[in-house]
């Protein structure tokens, strides 16, 4: 998980509490009778913004230092092109990956390579001040780019809170915290509506597909893992991460909603004729759904729909 130093918010928070006392005391002194919440209003606060250098530590437990403001960025993951275009920093993604296709601005954006084969003579010719890249499949691409001289931060968060905390220390890299801030707010909100509208609903087993040949699933400390559970669901899966399961599997387990991400991986459209699934719980009942892949598989602001559509598949009657 991505930690900074928290200068920016903490200079804010003690200029805050200084205006409130400083008026506090002055109305003391001047004993003049005014009500006291008319001489407790505070004082507008200082715009925040970041100071640099400004040091991370990243989700690949790197230490990366920021040495000044980013005005040319490159992004080599769709949710990392979401994120700065959530704080209002779109304007200064100068390179992104083929696979990037949100917000509708990025069609007009340098490509620099795919997600798994980013192009290092077009991230070099792009000129970035700042690259932020992910961990996993892009591990050899940060080291090369390392030794380029780049400045990268590794972004890969494992939580929802990895999710909102990640996006405020992007936007603090490129100096939008108050708007990362909003951001993170809305998202918060959005999930409490999603948490409250399953509040006592009974879970519901729940198989998530995320690949079809082989089968492929999500278990605990995934993401979209905790997603199913915040939406009332309960995953089938028993194991850690992202991991093979065999049809055999899915059918001793019978779940009752059989989530799948459609695309190049997964078409759960002719589910029943897989041997055994037509006896599933989820079959016979109808309760198979299609997830927007973009949605639920990328770590970004968009997530939120993911877990409304998640919900909606599990709860429908929650939502009406």
């Amino acid at each position: 998980m991505t930690r900074i130093a928290r200068s920016t918010r903490t200079r804010r928070a003690r200029l805050g509490m200084a205006a409130l006392a400083l008026a506090a005391v002055a109305a003391l002194a001047t004993g003049c009778g005014a009500p006291a919440e008319e001489a407790l209003q505070p004082v507008a606060e200082t715009p925040v913004s970041t100071t640099y250098p400004l040091t991370i530590t990243d989700d690949a437990n790197r230490t990366v230092t920021i040495k000044v403001e980013p005005q040319r960025i490159v992004s080599l993951a769709p949710a990392n092109t979401e994120m700065l275009f959530a704080v209002g920093a779109g304007d200064r993604v100068v390179g992104v990956t083929s696979y990037d296709d949100y917000p509708a601005e990025v069609a007009d954006i340098a490509k620099v390579g795919d997600f798994a084969g980013p192009n290092l003579e077009a991230i070099a010719g792009a000129d970035p001040d700042l690259i932020l890249a992910t961990t996993g499949v892009q591990a050899d691409v940060i080291t090369q780019l390392e030794e380029l001289g780049a400045t990268v931060i590794a972004i890969d968060p494992q939580s929802l809170d990895g999710v909102y905390e990640v996006i405020s220390e992007v936007a603090a890299a490129v100096n939008e915290v108050e708007a990362g801030e909003g951001v993170v707010a809305q998202m918060r909100l959005e999930a409490q509506k999603v948490a409250d509208a399953v509040a006592g609903k009974e879970t519901a087993s729940t198989f998530v597909e995320i690949a079809q040949n082989p089968l492929f699933t999500t278990g605990s400390g995934t993401l979209l893992d905790e997603l199913v559970t915040l939406a009332g669901g309960d995953n089938v899966v028993d194991e850690a991460g992202w991991v093979p399961y065999s049809p055999e599997k899915v059918v001793k387990s019978d779940p009752s909603v059989y989530l799948a991400t459609k695309g190049s991986m997964s078409d759960p459209a002719e589910l029943e004729k897989r041997p055994g699934f037509a006896e599933l719980q989820a079959v016979k009942a109808g309760r198979v759904y299609v997830l927007d892949d973009n949605l639920v598989s990328r770590p970004g602001p968009r997530i939120m729909l993911g877990l409304r559509q998640i919900a909606e598949a599990i709860h429908p009657e929650a939502f009406q």
